[in-house]
């Protein structure tokens, strides 16, 4: 997919994703808080999930308040145990996922081949650029590839159907493998 404004760099590029996310260039900078530094005491179970389409609930009810599930969203740690929580500098509590935390809605590339760099968009407003920092993997379920991309953190998100086609389309076959170059590394998505 390519941006509306046709970006020329990849700092264009990544300038359009964020004013499209609601922030300027500026504000998605900042990044979220720092988590990994919180250790409170866990404080429980309050009903919070993640959905696989990445739809969040509170007890059993969509929350439907998109700045709240960002604000959420930003709080959002996975720890070494495997579970995903919500933490503050007071208070740590679980939220179970489905699947991943955040799925990739977009995916834009700036320049092609081995020069070209991925950047992925998520449900969240999340902006990554695939590469070591950010990589990509396939995961096979029930026969079918599930691309994933590492966000922040242990935190992943799952890249939709229509991004991972766009993947597809951009990839090339090395040795029976597809795969797609980002960032100067080679990702396989699959066999060919």
């Amino acid at each position: 997919m390519t941006a509306p404004d046709n970006p020329t760099s990849l700092e264009q590029l990544l300038a359009l994703l964020k004013r499209e996310a609601g922030g300027s260039a500026n504000s998605g900078s900042r990044g979220p808080p720092p988590v990994d530094k919180w250790n409170p005491t866990h404080c429980g179970d309050i009903g919070m999930e993640i959905l696989a389409d990445g739809t969040w609930k509170h007890a059993g009810t969509r929350i439907a308040r998109e700045p709240l599930v960002r604000l959420f969203a930003s709080i959002l740690r996975k720890d070494e145990d495997g579970q995903t929580y919500l933490v503050t500098p007071v208070e740590k509590i679980i939220v179970r996922v489905e699947d991943a935390p955040f799925v990739a809605v977009r995916a834009d590339r700036v320049g092609e081949g081995r020069e070209q760099t991925i950047v992925f968009k998520t449900n969240v407003g999340d902006v990554v650029e695939c590469g070591p920092a950010h990589p990509l993997r396939v995961a096979m379920r029930d026969g079918e590839p599930r691309p994933y991309v590492l966000v922040r953190g242990r935190l992943d998100a799952r890249v939709l159907r229509a991004p991972f086609y766009e993947l597809v389309e951009w990839s090339e076959a090395r040795e029976g493998t597809l795969g797609v170059w980002s960032r100067g590394a080679w990702w396989e998505l699959g066999a060919e």
